[in-house]
């Protein structure tokens, strides 16, 4: 028996141990660490909500006001029913595997795992349109102002990778969740530093609305608005 390969594996082994648990503590720590939404006067302009299915965080907004008309950046036509009697949109940026292959933790398998947590998929921004929002544990309305909707507008339109015409790429697939969702080709990477949760955190943080220093799941975001105002 090798004693020195054994040793030598042990500490490797203890090192990876050593980190994964320093990874979880830190992303645990950030997520109770709460950014401040930054005063405005003029909140309650605009009403957003944050909306989970458990996995996923997604920001829901109007489908038309006077600062944008979402279904021309994410037209109705790309869904499956093409309904465009809808009220809200909600986004999400995340791996594409994730996004098209689990919709349910169950289906999760180490393939699609390692691929997204080294970065070596490529994202989709998922898009699913709303008749109406019900307010609850799951889905928590956020009033902001203009301004701060403005900023994020920006950041999800610049989340979008797009053509030569400045038009999102619609991704087809038959991998939509229902009758009013699509998918578009998105910019960055899901990692073990970035996921889907982290970027609506910070879009939040980007518009002046509060959230986590650093989340990596849904919880990071919602502790920080259940049983509290959106301010």
């Amino acid at each position: 028996m090798n004693w020195k390969i054994i040793r030598k594996a042990g500490i490797g082994l203890g090192v990876f141990i050593g980190i994964t648990g320093l990874y979880i503590l830190v992303a645990w720590a950030c997520s109770y660490i709460t950014i401040p939404a930054e005063k405005d006067d003029h909140r309650g302009e605009v009403d957003i909500y944050i909306l989970t299915n458990g996995m996923h965080t997604d920001i829901v907004m109007p489908v038309r006001s006077e600062l944008i008309d979402w279904s021309l950046a994410f037209p109705f036509d790309d869904t499956i029913s093409k309904d465009s009697v809808q009220n809200y949109v909600a986004i999400g940026w995340g791996d594409k595997g994730f996004y098209m292959e689990i919709p349910e933790w169950s289906d999760l398998t180490f393939r699609i795992a390692f691929r997204a947590a080294f970065g070596i998929s490529s994202s989709a921004l998922h898009v699913t349109y709303y008749k109406r929002m019900y307010e609850g544990q799951d889905c928590i309305k956020i009033p902001i102002s203009k301004d701060q909707y403005q900023r994020l507008i920006r950041y999800i339109l610049d989340s979008r990778q797009t053509d030569g015409n400045g038009n999102a790429i619609y991704i087809e697939t038959d991998a939509q969740y229902d009758m009013n969702d699509s998918f578009y080709e998105a910019k960055r990477r899901y990692s073990f530093f970035y996921t889907c949760n982290t970027w609506s955190n910070n879009a939040l943080k980007y518009s002046g609305q509060k959230g986590a220093l650093w989340t990596l799941n849904y919880q990071g975001i919602f502790r920080h608005y259940r049983n509290s105002s959106g301010s």
